[in-house]
């Protein structure tokens, strides 16, 4: 019995992503950032893929994404960066888990949680340098790399990494990028003048790795990237290859099958509030997959998928596990599959295409791609 729905995931595509991404770096080491299940991709066969690929390391949000990673026998160095207080940092600790600390109140938490695992932390000090989310701010920051220098003197912590994270590096010539910078050098050097000798600076995204060389200092964190999917679409690759995707190949292909095929009048109005009205006879198919899954309901009458060797645009409301495609004469029967959106090759819709339709992020697409889904896994180990 075929599947209704599925995600395709080429982690030979990812591979070769990260193979991409490790040219630009110029000799700075890669981070993939596997959060968020591997940006709806999948955490563990992703991290296989990137490490495969070339990565030296992996980065993620939670512990829990952490833990995960080390339960699956992945060993790599991996950085965690997103937690409140009172979590278990001792396990993070004890499983080798590189944490970040922003304020004082996290670094002395993390190592008292050092003393309970009984090893010493590793510790990236992460600094404030415009986005205004974690980290500290230029005031704070002397407090945060003094006290983090007391903990390691004590043997709790080692610093190993000072970071810090770009808001508009996706936006070329925007003048928070040279603030930061500069912002994020004078972090730098006041933590290393203070005595922290770290492993790693690290402060490009996907976007500053691409286009922005100062910013990659000795480690680069592609997230979006190494998943086939450009940061800056509108930005043409300044190496000359064609197109907009600096030379990546989106990892993600989703199909499904359509469950009905069926003729209908002129006049008939289709899905919840007949938001679509049939201007003749014409014949309509039914794929299942709605907002459940991660579908956008906004892609009512906007969104296109490929089906019958042409696009087609959404037909009506998007419901929650299906919606209705309009294919006029053309032949389609129960079981054909529509692919929603993939690297483009055959004239499909990319990511990109509909978060250009919905004025969002390709990231936002590929993410929301919820569990019930099932991925698929070609080119590579999973």
């Amino acid at each position: 019995m075929s599947v209704p729905a599925t995600a395709h995931v080429d982690l030979a595509a990812i591979s070769h992503n990260v193979g991409v991404l490790r040219e630009k770096a110029a000799g700075a080491e890669v981070m993939v950032i596997v959060k968020a299940d591997g940006y709806g991709h999948g955490i563990i066969p992703v991290a296989h893929a990137a490490l495969a690929g070339g990565a030296s390391r992996l980065g993620v949000a939670s512990l829990a994404e952490a833990m995960l990673l080390r339960r699956a026998a992945i060993d790599a160095p991996m950085l965690c960066w997103l937690y409140g207080p009172g979590e278990p940092f001792h396990e993070a600790v004890a499983a080798d888990v590189d944490l970040s600390a922003g304020s004082v109140r996290l670094v002395e938490e993390i190592a008292d949680a050092a003393v309970r695992a009984g090893r010493t932390a590793r510790l990236h000090l992460k600094a404030d340098t415009g986005l205004s989310r974690n980290g500290a701010t230029p005031a704070d920051w002397p407090s945060v790399v003094d006290a983090a220098l007391r903990a390691q003197s004590e043997g709790h912590v080692r610093v190993v990494g000072l970071w810090s994270h770009m808001a508009c590096a996706d936006e070329p010539g925007h003048p928070s990028i040279a603030s930061q910078l500069k912002v994020f050098a004078d972090a730098v050097e006041l933590a290393e003048k203070a005595g922290v000798r770290p492993e790693v600076r690290h402060l490009a995204n996907s976007a500053a790795t691409l286009t922005i060389p100062e910013a990659r200092y000795d480690l680069v964190r592609p997230g979006i990237a190494a998943y086939g999917l450009s940061p800056i679409p509108s930005h043409p690759a300044s190496d000359g290859r064609e197109g907009r995707n600096f030379g990546l190949r989106p990892a993600m292909t989703l199909t499904g099958r359509l469950v009905i095929a069926k003729r209908v009048g002129p006049g008939t109005g289709v899905s919840y509030g007949h938001r679509y009205t049939t201007e003749r006879e014409t014949t309509l198919g039914l794929v299942p997959l709605g907002y459940a899954d991660g579908i956008p309901r906004a892609g009512t009458n906007l969104l296109e998928v490929w089906a019958a060797g042409s696009r087609r645009r959404i037909a009506g409301t998007v419901c929650m596990d299906q919606f209705v495609i309009d294919v006029g004469d053309d032949e389609i029967h129960a079981g054909d599959e529509v692919i929603l959106f993939g690297p483009g090759d055959r004239g499909e819709p990319t990511a990109q295409d509909w978060a250009d339709l919905l004025g969002t992020i390709s990231y936002e697409i590929v993410t929301r791609i919820g569990a019930r889904v099932p991925r698929a896994y070609d080119g590579g180990p999973a």
